[in-house]
């Protein structure tokens, strides 16, 4: 077993910096951005603090690594959040223990836009799934095809419900 516990990639994107955060602090953002196919919808208001959270349904077969979880939801808890610099949050979902992994974004202002990190991290996750040796369950890969997605997404604009689309024109 690796003792790798966090994994990162990053991307410039031409755009400022509350531009991007306005897709990450929106559940509805989660979801257009998401490079796995498992998030299917969001409920819930863009968050602005730590503590903040919002519901993801989502779609276990898309990975088909665990299928017979099919479709479930999950809470997204904020733990970090500084406006247009840093998001981090928490997954709760059914499983249990839960499993205590984070991911989140480090936004940094640059001449040509924002230079955005996504970060995974499964440092102090539960020690029942550390034993498991499943992580990680998302790759580096995943994390730099989001990036991709995300720039995509901050410069055309994205559905939320009710047919309203959030878009920047960047």
């Amino acid at each position: 077993m690796s003792d790798v516990t966090r994994l990162e990639a990053e991307r410039l994107i031409a755009a400022p910096a509350a531009a991007v955060f306005a897709v990450l602090r929106d559940p509805h953002g989660h979801v257009a951005i998401d490079s796995s196919g498992m998030l299917q919808d969001a409920s819930g208001d863009p968050v602005s603090a730590a503590g903040d959270s919002f519901v993801v349904h989502m779609d276990r077969e898309s990975l088909n690594d665990f299928p017979e979880m099919g479709r479930y939801d999950v809470t997204v808890t904020i733990r970090e959040l500084e406006a247009d610099r840093l998001i981090s949050w928490t997954i709760l979902g059914r499983i249990r223990p839960q499993i205590g992994h984070v991911y989140g974004y480090r936004l940094a202002p640059t001449e040509d836009g924002t230079l955005v990190t996504s970060f995974y991290d499964w440092s102090d996750i539960h020690e029942d799934w550390k034993a498991a040796g499943i992580f990680p369950v998302i790759s580096e890969s995943a994390l730099r095809g989001t990036l991709g997605i995300l720039d995509r997404t901050v410069r055309r604009g994205y559905p939320r419900p009710g047919g309203a689309d959030l878009g920047t024109s960047v």
